[in-house]
């Protein structure tokens, strides 16, 4: 199609191996985990009884009074304590296997295909950055409320610049394209050469 949102009358044929597996969902559940695990900080922090600032005098004798025993004002169980087995700072990320995303990548196209949400448009430019230009985009497609995804085959800065100010559109090359953004789209678009060269033609 082109982006007009007509049929150009081109016919692109999908390779088997790509888009017509049968999904595995373990291995898009574990590529999935691996991406949302390594975009986390982990700066969180808080203080724990060693760190708090306070005095370290017992606040009252240890027997007699009746109630329990303290030690000094930093116990947790007081206002301002410090905190019991409190967050500290860790990297969340994990390994997975090659193998594995990229059974997943391709677990996630066929998804894609079998639901009729994906989309072959022709290789494209914008004269400038122009967000009012991929708004006409979408809206030809019924994409202006919808999450999409558009694959380029390789960066172009007139349409990334473009669609960046939309909240529910992504664009991103060939070698960016991840198991998350393609099961998070409601369609994913390829340019025609980005597909191409998905399929090595």
């Amino acid at each position: 199609m082109n982006i007009a949102g007509k049929e150009t009358g081109k016919k692109v044929k999908l390779e088997e191996s790509l888009f017509g597996i049968e999904p595995n969902d373990h291995a898009i559940y574990l590529d999935v985990k691996q991406y949302l695990a390594n975009n986390r900080q982990g700066t969180h922090k808080a203080k724990e009884r060693s760190e708090v600032t306070g005095s370290t005098r017992k606040l009252k004798k240890q027997k007699g009074s009746g109630s329990a025993r303290f030690g000094d004002i930093k116990n947790p169980l007081f206002r301002s304590g410090g905190r019991v087995f409190g967050p500290r700072p860790r990297d969340y990320s994990f390994k997975l296997n090659k193998k594995v995303k990229a059974l997943a990548r391709i677990s996630a196209l066929s998804y894609k295909a079998q639901n009729n949400q994906l989309l072959v448009l022709e290789d494209f430019d914008f004269e400038a950055p122009k967000t009012k230009e991929f708004l006409n985009l979408q809206k030809n497609f019924n994409l202006d409320n919808k999450k999409s995804l558009l694959v380029l085959k390789e960066g172009n800065n007139n349409i990334y610049l473009s669609s960046r100010n939309l909240h529910n559109s992504k664009v991103v090359t060939l070698s960016e394209l991840n198991t998350y953004d393609i099961m998070n789209a409601t369609t994913v678009l390829f340019v025609e050469s980005s597909l191409g060269m998905l399929q090595g033609k």
